[in-house]
Parts: C-alpha cells; structure tokens; sequence
C-alpha cells in the first residue's frame, strides 16, 4: 500500500518508517522540516511532501493516492496550546483523508482513566481520537500507556530519576497505577492494524503484560540496571508544578515537557479491552525486558530516535543569516582559523564528536554552568546529550544545540536552542591548504531588542578564552584521533 506518515520526524514515527519499507510498503513522509530527513538511512526509499496539518497547507498533494494515513502528530513540545494545535490539525486531516478517498486513519493515542478527570494531555490525546472516530473515514485509534524504550521522554524520566537519586521523596502519583508497554511492542500493533482487514472504526487498549505503579517500575528499574535497592517515600504535598521543576534539574527532559507528563501519571491508565490481544497474537515484552532492551540499546550506541529530536518551542527556525544587516540591526561574530596538522579525517571526527559525553573543549565548568542556568530559565539545558556519540545528521540535537546543516567532511553549523534574547549558531569548516586542512570556526549572535544587546556584550569578555580555548582543543583532539595520520 501506499501509507502516509504524518510525524515521521517524532519518536514513534522515525522507527515506524524502515518497518514498513521492510514490510514492502511505499512511504510517503509529511513533515514541516524535511530537512530533518536527509541523513536518516532510510531518507532515499520515501517520498517527502512539505506540509502542516496544523494549517492544512500541503495535505491535498501528500494524500493523493494515500490508503492509509498513520497519525503521529502531537504538539505537546512544540506548542503552549497543544489542546488547540492538536484540535485543529485533527479537524484538518481527517476533512482531507476523506476528500483524498483514503481508506483508514490509524492514530495512537493515550490510555484513558476511568472514573477520573484526565489530564491535559490525556484529555487532548482522547479529544484527537474522537475527532478521528467521528469523521468520514474509518479510524483505529491505538490507545498507549508508558511506552518504555530507549530514548522516549518516559523512559528518561524513570532512567536519570532512579539511577541519580538512591533516596527520593516523590508525590502521591507514584502509586498510581500504570501498564507500561514496550516501545516494539507499539511498533508491532502499528503495522498490524495498518494492514487489518474489515473497516474497523474503533479504539483498541494495547499495553504490556503487567499492571505496576511507578513505585514498582523505579525499583524494578533499579534491579535491572544492577543498583542498590532506592529508597522511595511518597508524601501527599508535592504538586506536578513542584515536581516537574525537581524533574528538569535532576533529569534531561525540560520543565515544559515534563509538567504534562507527570500530570497524566496523576490519572491510574491501564487497559480496560483487551479485543487486539486476540487479534494480533504476540507474546508481549514484559516490562524488565523492555528495560533490559532500551539500556542494550544505550550502551551500544544504538537509539534510533530520541525524544529531543522534536522541535522546541522559542527556538529561531530561519537559516543563519549570512548578512550582518539582515535586520536592519547588528549581528555579532567571532571568528577564528587555525591550521591542523592532522588529516582532514582526523579533523571531521573530532569536529563531528564535539558534545554530549565529549564536551565541548573549552572550560567545562563555564559550560555546565550555562546548561544549568538555561534549565532553571525553562530551557533544556545540556543534559539532551545527542543520539549517537559520534555520529551526527541534520536534524540531530547536540546539549542545547540542534544540526542545522552537515556537510560531512566539510561543515558542521549548530543552531542554538537554548534560552536567549536573539538566534545563535555555531559553526565549523574545515578548507584545504598547501600545509594541510584548515579548521574555521564561527560563533554568531543576532541579538533581539535591547535585552540582546546587553546579553552579548555581558559574555564578550568570556568569549576570547571559550572560543580560542574550543578551536586549539578541537585541533589537539583531531591529532589524537585513533589512527592518526599526520595531513602532509
């Protein structure tokens, strides 16, 4: 079938994609960034289309000759009023698939509580479904609990939450109980619904084989990943205001993403049906193999997508400018060249490496200071990490930066995404000389207002030391490359 994709740049959907390829499917790919889908290794098997289904704009050419639409979309980490977004783009797409004669809608959504008023999320999660069930095409909406798997925000939380804090006193939400699922196990109700027969309209509950609360799955975590036995006091005052802010310092995942999810951990989600379970026969992973697969994966540098691959919130989204007048105000840079008496190879990996558990070659602490700040500022600090130690791809996040562009070998620019009045980028580019490669580096800052001025000329002083520091590092690093050739 032909099968379009909308959220193939998201958590799910960047995993769904290769699966259906496999499956012999054809795959179109709806997306705002399609550059994001450049240097993913399956970006040559699909087709692309430009569109948002916030707006509508671009879903009359991404549906044409679609079968079925797999709904991904949400907007909780990219939209304040994700409710409104995630309304509209609903509305939107379910108008379209029905002009466009697309036969299923498969969306996943969250479980619902019983007898209790869901949570923001929650609640927006089940509004999108029933927008979907009531619209002219047939719907499955797949309905999800915790999903644990390598990189998934819920996963992060329970990860860098257990293994930092062998004492916690947590809120009352940590008996709530939860039946978390594993991120293979979605995957495989995804395609299997995708290609069942009859015209089903209708939701189906899919979960693991075990109903925990919170408490169980950090201790089991605990197990699992060889530490000691945490020790866990709930106590009743503690908000999902209080805790989302104890949340962005201990762990990766912003304030602004964490607060909905443990609000939705308020509400007891496990599943009431249970038809899909004879439909699509599986043995389900059970939650310490799940927990076992996601740390495999983390250890051996393979997590294919990552929770922070989706865009943030008040973040500039325009290229870097190449004008300093392009606004009619200032652009401040600092710019820098030094000659690298290693190979051009050599020079790329050390380029491409900088971040995550490397750093940034240059005064760790000012660093760590600047990622702390920018997390108690609401912004996501440096903890994001990147994907794949060292290997980059447009689109990929590095601590509080995002790949903007790549050209491997030649460019590596980083957009800034942290807290700040203006745009920032970083950039490397490596040229050729007679006496070998030569590595430029350039740091630029477009200051926004009166605020954006100040904020530059505060941390000038620094810059000479970060930057001069960040370059001479970054050529020592190129020289220590495993397999290092000197470039004449």
């Amino acid at each position: 079938m032909l099968v379009l994709v909308a959220g193939a740049t998201g958590y799910i959907g960047g995993r769904l994609v290769p699966q259906l390829l496999d499956a012999g499917h054809q795959v179109r790919c709806l997306t705002r960034s399609p550059e994001k889908l450049i240097g993913v290794a399956w970006a040559d098997r699909v087709e692309v289309v430009l569109g948002d289904v916030v707006d509508g704009s671009g879903l009359e050419a991404a549906l044409n000759g679609v079968e079925v639409v797999v709904y991904l979309v949400h907007s909780i980490a990219s939209a304040q009023d994700f409710e409104v977004a995630d309304r509209a783009a609903a509305v939107n797409i379910a108008a379209a698939s029905d002009r466009a004669g697309v036969r299923r809608i498969v969306y996943l959504g969250g479980l619902i509580p019983e007898g209790e008023t869901a949570s923001p999320h929650l609640a927006s999660r089940a509004e999108v479904g029933q927008i979907l069930l009531d619209g002219p095409v047939p719907a499955i909406v797949l309905q999800a609990g915790v999903i644990i798997g390598s990189g998934s925000a819920s996963f992060e939380m329970l990860r860098y939450l257990t293994e930092r804090l062998p004492i916690m006193v947590t809120p009352k939400w940590v008996n709530s109980r939860i039946q978390p699922i594993a991120v293979r196990d979605v995957l495989t109700y995804l395609m299997a619904v995708i290609g069942l027969e009859g015209g089903f309209n209708r939701r189906f509950d899919i979960g693991g084989p075990e109903v925990m609360t919170y408490l169980d799955m950090m201790r089991r975590y605990a197990e699992v990943a060889g530490l000691r036995r945490r020790v866990i006091v709930p106590i009743p005052i503690l908000t999902p205001r209080l805790s989302s802010h104890w949340v962005n310092i201990v762990t990766p995942v912003p304030r602004a993403l964490a607060r909905p999810l443990i609000e939705s951990l308020k509400n007891s989600v496990v599943v009431r049906d249970h038809d899909i379970e004879s439909m699509v026969p599986l043995a389900r992973t059970r939650y310490d193999e799940a927990v076992r697969l996601a740390l495999a994966s983390i250890r051996e540098g393979r997590v294919v997508t990552r929770w922070s691959g989706a865009d943030w919130p008040g973040t500039p989204s325009d290229p870097m400018p190449t004008d300093p007048n392009w606004t009619g105000g200032s652009a401040y840079r600092d710019e820098r060249s030094m000659p690298i008496g290693a190979s051009r190879a050599a020079t790329w990996r050390a380029v491409e490496g900088i971040g995550g558990e490397h750093g940034w070659y240059s005064l760790p602490l000012a660093w760590a200071v600047r990622g702390l700040i920018d997390r108690l500022a609401g912004g996501v600090g440096l903890r994001r990490g990147r994907r794949d130690p060292d290997r980059l791809t447009l689109g990929d996040v590095v601590d509080f930066w995002r790949v903007e562009e790549i050209d491997h070998g030649r460019l590596l620019r980083l957009r800034a995404e942290m807290r700040l009045p203006g745009g920032a980028w970083l950039e490397w580019r490596i040229e050729d000389a007679p006496d070998g490669p030569v590595l430029n580096q350039r740091a630029l800052f477009v200051p926004t207002g009166l605020a954006g001025q100040l904020y530059w000329w505060s941390v000038w002083p620094f810059h000479g030391v970060v930057f001069s520091s960040m370059l001479r590092n970054l050529a020592n690093a190129a020289e220590e490359q495993p397999g290092f050739l000197p470039a004449a």
